[in-house]
């Protein structure tokens, strides 16, 4: 399981082939057992392959990771709230003022069931996997940006693969500074979180 061979088609099949065969239109149950199984088999590889030990890094340096953070948070939070103004103002911050209890339900299960694992898979496992296959850094963070926004291609929304490509590279880069999924994955959870507060929350598949 660590040979490059074994490696290029694990990443091929994961990475490559699976999102695009959620595009296609079969039971959900089914997928939801093939996604269940690959998220598993993810699991499985970073405790038994890679010896991964999921605990918080002592040295993770938190005001810079705030600061830096917030800078981005604010950048993104003007930019899409004056997009959502502009193309849908209805939409501005109504479930978080219209559904508040629904609001807050939807931010806790994403934060936990969505985006924890996909930090896993997209960030942990990625960059562990596959960082030998790339000399130069910044090509492994293009591609992980790339993937990551393959990962989304079920929506069939170009604008959902343009936001996770950027958001891609946010994360990629994040975590080749910290590697730490802790750190990603609240970075991630405050974007997205964001997201569905200003009213862009329909085209990335949350409830409304």
């Amino acid at each position: 399981m660590r040979s490059i061979k074994y490696k290029l088609g694990e990443f091929f099949i994961i990475f490559i082939v699976l999102p695009i065969v959620f595009v296609i239109q079969f039971p959900i149950w089914i997928k939801m057992i093939i996604g269940l199984s690959g998220f598993l088999y993810i699991i499985y590889v970073l405790l038994k392959i890679e010896k991964n030990r999921f605990k918080v890094g002592p040295s993770l340096n938190w005001p810079i990771f705030w600061k830096r953070t917030g800078v981005t948070f604010v950048f993104i939070a003007v930019i899409t709230t004056i997009f959502v103004w502009i193309t849908d103002k209805e939409a501005l911050f109504s479930v978080m003022i219209n559904k508040p209890k629904l609001w807050i339900l939807i931010l806790f299960f994403y934060s936990i069931f969505s985006v924890y694992p996909q930090e896993l898979i997209y960030r942990t496992f990625f960059f562990q996997r596959y960082h030998g296959f790339f000399k130069n850094t910044n090509i492994l963070i293009f591609i992980n940006a790339i993937v990551f926004s393959l990962g989304h291609i079920f929506f069939r929304n170009s604008l959902v693969l343009v936001l996770t490509f950027i958001g891609g590279l946010i994360f990629a880069i994040s975590f080749n500074k910290t590697r730490s999924t802790l750190l990603v994955t609240i970075e991630h959870a405050i974007y997205g979180c964001w997201l569905f507060t200003v009213g862009m929350g329909s085209m990335l598949g949350f409830p409304s």
